[in-house]
């Protein structure tokens, strides 16, 4: 009988892992990247950056899987540690922000070309970026919330295990953030 790594559970491939079989650590990160990446880019709207949080957020799984509880959902577990990569991220982004504006006139980055033509635009990919645009105005807790839920499709109980609060919590936060979302979209279009 062989043993195929594909039909490993999370709880069994982590608990290989954690013995030090690296092939096992590959089998979840190839199993889990995408989820980490969609919750990285809409977190922080940029291809790029969400490619840098989806691998420093692996490295930091890797270093840390013998702390992994294998009981638990290796899923929620990532997921957590990219959430927080996406903070710092963001945290480190407003510094940049901050250095850039002290910065002298003379050493500033030329502006974006205000010339570019938005119409040729499809309607859809500017409905998404409109979209991504206003969750990225939602504050954290409720951005984080609704990430987790209507893109990851996380259930409410998974979602409170992830960010660490109750399911009741959950569901009020994703309540807000909807109505939020909503209140940001209705501005847009004004």
């Amino acid at each position: 009988m062989s043993f195929e790594l594909g039909d490993c559970t999370d709880g069994e491939l982590a608990a290989l892992a954690i013995a030090g079989r690296q092939t096992a650590y590959g089998e979840l990160m190839k199993r889990h990247r995408a989820a980490v990446f969609r919750v990285a880019r809409l977190h922080t709207a940029d291809d790029d950056t969400a490619l840098d949080i989806t691998q420093q957020t692996f490295i930091a799984a890797f270093t840390a899987i013998a702390r992994f509880d294998v009981s638990r959902p290796f899923r929620h577990w990532v997921l957590r540690i990219a959430l927080n990569k996406c903070r710092d991220e963001a945290r480190r982004r407003k510094v940049r922000t901050l250095f850039a504006v002290a910065m002298p006139l003379d050493s500033a980055a030329e502006p974006a070309d205000p010339q570019v033509n938005i119409e040729r635009e499809v309607a859809s990919r500017e409905e998404l970026l409109r979209t991504l645009n206003a969750m990225k105005a939602l504050p954290v807790r409720l951005r984080e919330v609704l990430l987790l839920r209507t893109v990851e499709g996380t259930s409410q109980s998974e979602t409170a295990a992830i960010l660490g609060v109750t399911e009741k919590a959950v569901e009020t936060r994703l309540r807000r953030a909807r109505n939020k979302l909503r209140e940001i979209l209705r501005s847009m279009e004004r």
